[in-house]
């Protein structure tokens, strides 16, 4: 084990207040606070109540004195053929004129924006430019449907809309406004909206409400406008994150100023090892948690380099895209969903084609945001040349709940485990009834309150919804809707949400394990396992697996199932595997389980709104009770 972690955790486990006293000492603060943690304030206490900061001087402005001429953010666009570099006094320049902009249309303390932009650097422009002002943003993906952004809108309120003109996908264009317009004809408020336009597809601008941003941006730039940090309470909300695929009003994620910097700032050092002026990669979007923490926040708190790219692992022009943007940039570490390597692991299964680019500036390969499956992890490994870091969090939580903290000194890697807790986090495993459970035992993952400085205070406006949601089922505990288990090592193993745990003839299986035993044979690229309903045993565990292009699905489905049976034990009663070309994504990476569910059992679903390819959903029905014909 790394003394240095065992050091840590202790350190933090004897005085928690101390500790991130001590860790807050990485912030520039306006006034400084004089205690952690305030257990009478908010829900469950609030850190750094007594603290007044202000995130964006603390991303650009304290930098400038040495890294004015140092690269910030790098945008390297594979879709419009274009790389761009900004340095840190370019960055604050146009953060400044931004945010003179968006003070002359009214934006202020405590106001929010919703910013609909694709993986253009001007989006974090725009997310810094609302940080300065002390206004609250609140990121919507890009080419989001009109309803759900109707429904951000109702929730959040918002003075103004900061777009781009359109999103480019490679092989189409994907015009907002008409996406936008619709979403303000049919919500019960209609803000102005500010338009970047893009050549690729400029904005009709005639409708009432719209601007034009470029001209106003750029002559705020001319001008040398400058706008002074807001300063906010510590406690005061950075921003809003609406969670991915809610069912009515969407519920959105609170993320608060003091603690955000504090525990970002941390985890850069600490846990992913990045010192300040190294080239940082987080090959995700701006539009979820990762985008703001990674892409965005965490590499500019402490004096890295970001890259913004606007491109896919495959297509932008092959599944080489990742490696030629770590060679071009010399980055140094990439962090990305486990999707993303599996979609390049199906174009390169031999991982031959990192051989063909220097990747000697790479030290480490981060995956979250889903399960990181074994075999996946080997690949890449096998490819890389260097560890390959599984970690798990929540977007409630803003940062690593379970990492291996290469700053520390790695711990020993256990192939299906993000390894163990960080600290703050006081992770334990449940039964049905709240009662704690023993080592190697699969239950409900549940953190101990408080939760760490970053993690969700609240919702947004709705501070029942949060209790009933995250703390009702645990007293005095925040539940993850994760299931899984800590093993006598203390490494923590997620198996699967608790919706995706399954009962098979009065036996709770993990779907995660299944899938584990499923991607660990050659042939199969990933798959997702899902409960069946079953007349006589409940429930019935379905594979559906996605092939090498050079794999035959004839004779597979026996062997897999022979290899479930062997390696799971005959009570998966898993007897069935269907071929699909694809799986049904969020535009995140996560599989939809529950809809492939729903299309099995023959049940009516909704399209969900966060789905990258509706065209995947319609493979699942192809297939249905055809094995291997939709491969």
């Amino acid at each position: 084990m790394s003394n240095a972690y065992q050091a840590t955790i202790e350190t933090w486990q004897a005085d928690p207040h101390a500790f991130w006293l001590n860790a807050a000492a990485a912030v520039d603060w306006i006034e400084p606070p004089r205690e952690a943690f305030d257990p009478n304030a908010g829900i469950y206490g609030r850190w750094f109540a007594d603290s007044v900061v202000n995130t964006c001087w603390n991303a650009v402005d304290r930098h400038l004195p040495e890294r004015a001429d140092q690269p910030a953010v790098i945008h390297d666009s594979p879709v419009t053929g274009s790389k761009t570099v900004w340095t840190y006094g370019e960055l604050a320049r146009r953060v400044n004129a931004m945010a003179a902009v968006l003070k002359d249309f009214g934006l202020g303390k405590g106001d929010r924006a919703i910013i609909y932009m694709p993986m253009i650097p001007d989006a974090v422009v725009a997310m810094l430019a609302c940080a300065r002002l002390g206004a609250i943003h609140s990121v919507v993906f890009g080419g989001f449907a009109a309803r759900e952004l109707a429904a951000r809108l109702d929730d959040a309120g918002p003075t103004l809309i900061i777009a781009a003109s359109c999103g480019i996908e490679p092989t189409r264009v994907v015009p907002y406004e008409p996406l936008i317009s619709e979403a303000r004809r049919i919500a019960r408020a209609a803000p102005p909206v500010l338009y970047l336009q893009r050549k690729e597809g400029p904005a009709d601008l005639s409708g009432d409400g719209n601007h034009d941003l470029g001209p106003l941006y750029e002559a705020a730039m001319a001008e040398g406008r400058t706008v002074p940090c807001e300063p906010v309470r510590g406690t005061d909300p950075l921003y809003i994150l609406y969670t991915s695929g809610t069912t009515g009003r969407p519920k959105g994620v609170v993320r608060d100023n003091a603690g955000y910097c504090v525990a970002l700032a941390w985890s850069m050092k600490n846990l992913y090892g990045i010192e300040p002026g190294e080239v940082w990669w987080t090959a995700s979007d701006v539009g979820w948690v990762v985008g703001h923490s990674y892409i965005v926040y965490g590499p500019l708190l402490i004096g890295a380099t970001t890259v913004v790219y606007e491109g896919k692992p495959v297509g932008t022009p092959d599944a080489g895209a990742f490696w030629r943007v770590i060679a071009d940039h010399k980055v140094v570490s990439l962090f990305t969903a486990p999707t993303a390597i599996r979609a390049v692991k199906k174009e390169d299964p031999d991982g031959l084609l990192p051989a063909n680019y220097d990747l000697s500036s790479l030290r480490a390969l981060f995956l979250a945001g889903e399960r990181a499956d074994p075999a996946s992890i080997d690949w890449a490994e096998r490819a890389l040349k260097v560890p390959v870091i599984d970690h798990w969090w929540q977007t409630e939580t803003g940062w690593a709940i379970c990492g291996n903290p290469v700053g520390l000194g790695l711990l020993p890697v256990k192939p299906g485990s993000p390894t163990k807790p960080m600290p703050g986090y006081d992770v334990v495993i449940l039964d049905e009834a709240g009662k704690e459970l023993p080592r190697g035992v699969m239950g409900n993952i549940a953190i101990r309150l408080p939760l760490p400085p970053a993690c969700l205070p609240t919702l947004w406006h709705d501070d029942e919804r949060f209790r009933s949601a995250y703390l009702e089922a645990f007293p005095g505990y925040y539940a993850t809707s994760d299931a899984g288990l800590i093993d006598d090592d203390g490494y923590v193993f997620i198996m699967a949400r608790t919706d995706d745990v399954i009962n098979v003839a009065g036996h709770r299986l993990s779907t995660g394990v299944m899938e584990d035993v499923l991607t660990s044979h050659p042939a199969v690229v990933e798959c997702a396992v899902i409960g069946a309903e079953d007349a006589i045993k409940g429930q019935a565990p379905v594979g559906f697996v996605v092939l090498r292009p050079d794999a035959s699905f004839e004779g597979l489905e026996a062997e897999l199932v022979a290899k479930v049976r062997q390696e799971v034990g005959p009570v998966a009663a898993f007897k069935r595997v269907i071929a699909v070309p694809r799986l049904p994504k969020t535009r995140s990476g996560k599989t939809l389980r529950a809809t492939i569910k729903k299309i099995t059992d023959g049940e009516s679903y909704t399209m969900p709104a966060t789905i990258d390819d509706p065209g995947a959903l319609t493979d699942i029905e192809d297939a249905i009770g055809k094995p291997g014909a939709a491969a």
